[in-house]
């Protein structure tokens, strides 16, 4: 249903994760019956959780210990790894800055050039570790990257900006061609972001194996206010599932995995972002929270230090426990920052949805209440 917003212009009412809730509707189990496990290609894991290639949530120690846990970690292959030897020191430095000096200094940073050396032996270092490989790319970089971290025995290709197309068009430079590129590619990619059913359809006719929903609606981001552009995450991740449902019936069979990315902060976030129909969910602050998080009570993406326009920046974050504990507990806070897979069982459990396949049929009502 559309609403006139004035005689030139209509727009329709979208819905962000706040505005809904899930309804318990059918028969109830215990949470130790529920299975929250997912797969994406040849690879399986026990939770829907993707570490967001940022530097303050993914180093490639984080990344081994998330794959410990049952989960991936996706290494920022842009980020200081890959800039410098020892970007601890770095790493300090950004958690010490004042938040005056923070995005100039972050900007400073981040113009180090890129070491395909480096991008080989991070890479490297989270295979040892004995889990699943994946790292992300800009489609800037994917070009002039993609064969170096392809070599270096990726299992997971992520291309991951604020927005991405099947279509771009530049008179400046050559646009990457996703559907030769994925095509000729042996590993499988997720690509992203999207937040319409239209440009998720057409990546997932990429060849795409996951497409990641959303559009700058991250805790450090500010593209709302820099760009005018917004996607209320719980519209935008029900019509990437349609997408996925027709492209389903046009492919013959093709499934593509719908990942949300961008406004799940909490455990509640997260039941209602598989609710609406993601698979997985990408989580940046969420996993920022964590006491062994690179970010050391801090949280910033890729948009933060942008060297000419950024669209984000460095925010505090309140540190809750480890990194195993804000994912199994025991949570030591009651705001949905901890436990969060607990939570989510309990959630699946109370609703009566054995699985995250069935969970994606639950009764959902717009909630007439603010958040709470």
């Amino acid at each position: 249903m559309e609403i006139e917003i004035g005689r030139a212009k209509r727009a329709r009412r979208a819905y962000t994760f706040d505005d809904i809730a899930v309804v318990p509707s059918r028969r109830t189990r215990n949470p130790e019956d529920v299975s929250t496990a997912w797969s994406i290609d040849a690879f399986q894991f026990a939770i829907p959780v993707l570490g967001a290639p940022m530097d303050s949530v993914v180093s490639p120690t984080t990344a081994i210990m998330l794959g410990q846990l049952g989960g991936l970690g996706v290494l920022d292959l842009e980020g200081l790894w890959t800039r410098y030897d020892d970007p601890e020191p770095l790493l300090v430095e950004i958690a010490s800055l004042d938040d005056g000096r923070a995005t100039q200094r972050m900007q400073e940073l981040y113009a180090e050039p890129i070491k395909p050396e480096l991008v080989r032996d991070r890479l490297a270092q989270i295979r040892e570790g004995g889990v699943t490989v994946a790292g992300s790319l800009t489609p800037q970089r994917t070009q002039e990257l993609y064969e170096t971290v392809v070599a270096a025995g990726v299992d997971l290709f992520v291309i991951r900006g604020t927005t991405v197309s099947a279509e771009h068009v530049s008179s400046v430079d050559q646009p990457l061609n996703l559907k030769k590129f994925i095509y000729d590619l042996d590993v499988p990619v997720v690509v992203g972001g999207a937040s319409t059913y239209t440009a998720a359809l057409h990546l997932m006719r990429t060849g795409a194996a996951g497409v990641l929903v959303g559009f700058g609606g991250g805790a450090a981001s500010t593209t709302r206010a820099t760009l005018g552009i917004h996607a209320p995450m719980a519209t935008a991740v029900s019509d990437v599932a349609g997408a996925r449902r027709d492209y389903l019936d046009e492919s013959g069979g093709r499934y593509v995995h719908v990942i949300a990315d961008g406004g799940v902060g909490t455990s509640g976030d997260i039941v209602k972002a598989l609710a609406m129909g993601a698979d997985a969910v990408m989580l940046g602050v969420a996993l920022a929270r964590a006491t062994d998080a690179p970010g050391r009570g801090f949280h910033w993406g890729p948009e933060s230090h942008h060297p000419k326009l950024p669209r984000g920046r460095r925010v505090a974050v309140d540190q809750v426990t480890t990194l195993e504990s804000v994912l199994y507990g025991p949570a030591p806070v009651a705001d949905g920052t901890a436990n969060l897979i607990g939570a989510l069982r309990k959630s699946m459990a109370t609703t009566g949805y054995s699985d995250l396949k069935e969970f994606q049929r639950v009764d959902v009502v717009v909630a007439p209440y603010s958040a709470g």
